[in-house]
Formats: C-alpha cells, structure tokens, sequence
C-alpha cells in the first residue's frame, strides 16, 4: 500500500498510517474535484456553483437563504455570497427578500439554472461514471462508509 502516494508526493516512507492515510483522502479529493471541474468546464460552472444549483433545484418551488445553502454545501464557502452574484449575474439564480424578514433574502433557481444543471448533470454523470469504473460497487459502498467514520460528528 501507498506506493502511488509515494510516487505522487515523492516520498519514500509516512510517519504513521494515519498520516499516509489522511495524505491519500487528500490527494484522492484533490483528483476528484480536478474530474468534476472537468466535467463542468464546458458550461461554463465551477463545481461550487454546480454544487449550489443543485441544493436549489431540491428547494424548489421555493428557495433558500444564504445561510441555508452554506449549511447544505458540500464544502464552506467563504465567498458563497459572491458566488450567488456571479449566477445570478448569469440569470441562473433570483433573489427575492424574503416575506417573513425583509433583512434576508432567498435565493431560487430560475429555468435557466434549470436547464444549465440538467445540460451539466449528463457531463457530471458521465465522469462520475468513469470514476466509478476503478471501482466495484463493493468498495464504492465501502469507501463511504469509511469516509463517514471520518467525519460524522455522531461517533
């Protein structure tokens, strides 16, 4: 084990397996998100905002407040609010105050966004597709459940 991340890091030897460990998810996230912007590239989204189109695409026919699509990112978005200027820049979003608190406002999907994510989804598909070729289902299953042992804050 580990001689791919040794070629990759050009390192010869690890501290402990935890170390070796946590250096593989890292690299491994690294060619995944590389894979997806791939997949994106030709429509013109990063993986945030591809992330950020489908989170509103689940809320609809409503929509989300900023803080509510940050809790439901895949990765903490510093600049999430100048990522929803961009789409919304592109039409992809609207933004509307909310009724019940004039000091928010939501953010919806508009078909535009729609359409886009269903034009990107065959893309994102498709790479997912050849990822999950290296893998069998098996350790696909096995892979999350090991990954979720890692971060689920209920151990």
């Amino acid at each position: 084990m580990g001689e791919a991340l040794q070629k990759r890091l050009r390192q010869s030897r690890f501290e402990t397996p935890v170390q070796e460990a946590v250096l593989n998810v890292m690299v491994t996230a690294g060619w995944l998100e590389e894979r997806l912007a791939e997949a994106l590239t030709a429509h013109g989204i990063t993986p945030a905002q591809y992330n950020v189109l489908r989170i509103l695409r689940g809320a609809l026919p409503g929509g989300y407040a900023r803080c509510e699509i940050a809790d439901r990112a895949l990765r903490r978005a510093p600049d999430l609010t100048r990522l929803i200027d961009r789409l919304e820049a592109r039409r992809l979003v609207g933004r509307m105050r909310s009724e019940r608190d004039r000091r928010r406002s939501v953010t919806r999907i508009t078909r535009r966004g729609l359409e886009l994510l269903e034009c990107a989804q065959q893309s994102v598909r498709a790479a997912e597709a050849a990822i999950g070729a290296r893998l069998t289902e098996g350790e696909s299953r096995e892979l999350s459940r090991l990954c979720e042992l890692l971060y689920d804050d209920r151990r």
